[in-house]
């Protein structure tokens, strides 16, 4: 691999070369490198492009990478990847793609579909950046989980920069005891634009959900942010959305909770301002100048 796809496997994945164990890497729509083992076996699918992953039941402390990297103007690329996480495997999963392009316009749709079995447990990491100057570089990611009783998802997603348009798009099923527990930090410039949506099912009893999402809008960005959850149990569901709004920037928070049972609770919060001036200042204070202030706040902020 040359400098830059090295570059981008650093960024979407902690990589700097290829890693050992199993992965699955793409490079401008097609097979760069794979590898599987006994614990965790990854297959082409017939008819379309996308893999299937499967994880063993009971396997504990293994890891998976599946980064996509584009690094050719024009390319629209798409998969469709499936994880079938056998009962009481505990396995983390990095993903996400890079985009590396100076003309034209390239995107990614990535459809990622997660099947845990009861008492596992996935850690799941989804990186999107573009990089290489001002060509148009598009994401569409949709993730769709099923989560049997006493399952447990962690999903840590983020887009922190270069990305000219994205539509986010994640729904999640959940059944007795199953918690659901996602993280999303987004970053936008310029005149980039940014849709993330959510929508939770809580089907079963004691089944739980929390949704933290970070925004950070900068230049004439905008960001759009609306959840739904839907509780049909006694369960419990949490969201917050904190954002900041910068320079000609626009942000929307749009909620949608549905209770179907008494026993249902849930919650949105959600917050949206500036940077206060006196965060700014007291930094000044400090040596930095007005905008390593900003910038300094912006970073704690998303980290």
């Amino acid at each position: 691999m040359d400098k830059i796809e090295k570059e981008l496997l650093n960024a979407v994945a902690d990589l700097h070369d290829i890693p050992t164990g199993s992965y699955n890497i793409r490079k401008n729509g097609k097979l760069l490198s794979r590898s599987s083992d006994e614990d965790i076996t990854i297959v082409s699918k017939t008819g379309v492009d996308g893999i299937d992953i499967y994880v063993k039941p009971g396997i504990k402390g293994k890891s998976v990478h599946i980064p996509v990297i584009l690094t050719e103007s024009g390319i629209h690329d798409s998969v469709v990847n499936d994880f079938h996480i056998g009962e009481g495997a505990e396995v983390v999963i990095i993903a996400g793609c890079g985009i590396h392009t100076s003309t034209g316009e390239t995107s990614h749709l990535g459809n990622h579909n997660f099947y845990l079995d009861k008492n596992s447990k996935v850690k799941y990491i989804e990186r999107h950046i573009g990089m290489g100057g001002i060509a148009k570089k598009i994401f569409t990611p949709k993730t769709h989980i099923e989560m049997n009783e006493n399952s447990f998802f962690e999903m840590e997603t983020s887009q922190l920069g270069g990305v000219s348009f994205s539509e986010r798009y994640t729904t999640a099923i959940l059944n007795e005891n199953a918690k659901l527990q996602v993280t999303e930090k987004i970053l936008t410039e310029d005149e980039d634009e940014c849709i993330s949506s959510f929508e939770v099912f809580l089907n079963e009893s004691k089944s739980s959900c929390e949704i933290v999402s970070r925004g950070v809008a900068r230049g004439y960005s905008q960001q759009k942010f609306s959840t739904s959850l839907i509780g049909n149990s006694d369960c419990f569901g949490h969201i917050e959305c904190d954002a900041i709004v910068t320079d000609k920037s626009r942000i929307v928070s749009i909620p949608q909770i549905e209770a179907n049972d008494v026993n249902a609770s849930l919650v949105h919060e959600a917050a949206i301002g500036k940077i206060a001036n006196e965060q700014i200042v007291k930094l000044m204070t400090l040596g930095l100048d007005e905008h390593q202030a900003e910038t300094f706040i912006i970073n704690g902020f998303l980290k």
